[in-house]
């Protein structure tokens, strides 16, 4: 049997707090988007400009998601590699994201969507050198 990736769906509560927040944010891109009067959604296909395979679904219900599960913490994360851990949690926080697990160890940080998504952020190549204030920065809620 052969299987081949598609893409990662969340679903959003705000479509443009969430597009701030992937595309001007996390610099991912709108490849397409799908608008259904009928079942009454939106569903916006991102991903990085040079990615174009790693596809992340926003799914945006127009009536609310009242009766869905809640608890993202069931999904786990998303996951995506940088070139600089530490300018990308400085960008993010100075933008009122709360990095929730600081790069402590110059390698791995995760922060959290408007949607209480976990995203985990990894360092490309070589963990960054130790580096303050992360490296005696406290965790912050869950991730």
């Amino acid at each position: 049997m052969k299987i081949k990736y598609l893409h990662t769906m969340v679903r959003v509560k705000d479509l443009d707090v969430s597009m701030h927040f992937y595309c001007t944010l996390l610099g991912l891109e709108e490849m397409r988007r799908f608008e259904s009067e009928s079942g009454r959604f939106t569903l916006v296909y991102l991903a990085p400009a040079d990615q174009p395979e790693a596809i992340l679904e926003l799914t945006y219900n127009w009536d609310g998601d009242d009766g869905l599960p809640s608890d993202s913490r069931h999904f786990g994360h998303l996951a995506y590699e940088v070139e600089d851990i530490y300018a990308l949690c400085a960008f993010l926080k100075k933008n009122g994201v709360i990095v929730n697990r600081p790069p402590r160890d110059g390698r791995m940080a995760f922060v959290r969507s408007p949607d209480n998504i976990s995203i985990e952020f990894l360092q490309a190549g070589d963990a960054l050198p130790l580096a303050e204030p992360w490296a005696s920065m406290e965790s912050v809620g869950i991730w």
